[in-house]
């Protein structure tokens, strides 16, 4: 495969356990210098974010020029974080948020206008505001895009104000908008609100004011009715596009283990942030493999006609469960979230834990992060062969027929974004 065209870096999100990117992409910068490549700068032209992958897309973006030094800075804040650098968790901070947040389930509405005060989330992620401008600088991103490092960057959001899935790009060329069923884009000049917005984990993290053609939209997380993760970056040219997921996109044939007691809360809130984060990238796949096989059966003079192109794909997830990975570092919680948590059902360990799917978007804690590096670095070397292959490192035309397979390597695929 020639290493020509743009490759596209899709990172979806999923809170906490978006440190998996991490450890993928070094695993990607290995793989790269021991293929011969030039590291300095980045392999990628376009970069599309969402929630936490949006923050973790930006960070690479903004440093373009020294892909190397970015990822570096990312691995040492992954690999070290703790709770408190992403929302206030101690006990004030908890009980001004979470605590009366959940009182209102029992007390109602009315209680709450009485009071005049109605809490806007579970959490309070100020901290996170705070902590990014010491990461990274958002605003480098004109500059790197102006120097040639980069072609173009993409956040997503979802407007509670209209109900619209909202990508927000900014490119080096110009790109019309576009426009699609319940799916708008706007380009716009990306700043610090719009990482916020995309990362504000419904119910859990408050929305944030956006301006959206000329209008003011209140925005929360990007996997929001995200029915096509893949689009954004198609519209921005892509000719090649790797994915890499938060969280395990096939589960295995063997069957699971199941509780006889009905499911409480935090179990009930888990199965829907999986369903938010998860589901529309393994359809959005297996829509572009099926659109594949379709294409693939029209004669060469058929396939002219149309307009769609073809696009390569590699996706990168979980090999393991992140629900069971986060069931053993439940401990690692700071105590007033803990406490919360098993207010709406998160308690146990090991097999018999409950609720860890909602957790393990919450744990921002150094020991759960650390071993989702680890997962994603070995679970990219796993992918070595067809990593090369899929950028054309070191052996440029040594790609194989087309694999319909997206989640095992390269595959050819069809742009319908």
């Amino acid at each position: 495969m020639s290493s020509a065209g743009k490759t596209a870096l899709i990172l979806t999100g999923g809170g906490a356990r978006a440190a998996y990117q991490v450890g993928v992409l070094q695993a990607l910068q290995l793989i790269r210098r021991d293929a011969g490549e030039k590291l300095r700068g980045s392999p990628f032209r376009i970069i599309c974010g969402t929630s936490a992958g949006a923050i973790n897309g930006m960070a690479l973006a903004s440093r373009a020029d020294h892909y190397d030094l970015a990822l570096r800075a990312m691995i040492e804040v992954w690999r070290d974080f703790r709770t408190e650098q992403v929302y206030r968790s101690d006990s004030f901070g908890v009980i001004r948020s979470g605590a009366q947040w959940l009182t209102l389930f029992s007390l109602g509405w009315a209680l709450a206008r009485w009071r005049r005060a109605r809490p806007r989330s579970l959490l309070d992620n100020e901290p996170l505001r705070e902590l990014l401008p010491h990461l990274f600088s958002i605003d480098r991103i004109p500059e790197m895009m102006a120097k040639g490092h980069l072609d173009a960057v993409a956040v997503t959001a979802s407007s509670y104000t209209t109900g619209e899935h909202v990508t927000f790009y900014d490119s080096a060329e110009p790109i019309e908008p576009w426009s699609r069923s319940q799916r708008i884009s706007v380009r716009d000049s990306l700043s610090l609100d719009h990482l916020m917005a995309s990362s504000a984990i419904p119910f859990v993290f408050p929305s944030v004011k956006l301006g959206v053609n000329d209008g003011a939209h209140y925005c929360g997380d990007g996997a929001m009715r995200q029915a096509a993760p893949m689009s954004p970056a198609i519209h921005l040219g892509a000719d090649r596009i790797l994915v890499i997921g938060a969280g395990r996109l096939h589960e295995p044939q063997a069957p699971r283990q199941t509780a006889a007691e009905y499911p409480n809360l935090a179990q009930i809130a888990g199965h829907a942030m999986s369903s938010i984060f998860l589901d529309a990238l393994a359809v959005d796949i297996e829509r572009m493999q099926r659109v594949n096989h379709t294409l693939g059966l029209l004669t060469p003079e058929q396939r002219a006609q149309t307009s769609l192109r073809p696009v390569d794909i590699l996706v990168i997830a979980p090999s393991q469960r992140i629900d069971d990975i986060a069931a053993r570092h439940l401990w690692a919680l700071p105590p007033a979230v803990r406490g919360m948590l098993r207010a709406v059902g998160v308690y146990g360990r090991g097999k018999s834990a409950r609720g860890t799917a909602l957790a393990s978007y919450l744990l921002f804690e150094s020991s759960f992060t650390r071993e989702l590096i680890h997962l994603g670095f070995t679970d990219a070397l796993a992918k070595r062969e067809e990593v090369v292959r899929f950028f054309g490192w070191g052996a440029p035309g040594a790609q194989d027929g087309p694999n319909l397979t997206a989640s095992s390597g390269p595959a050819k695929v069809e742009s319908f974004a």
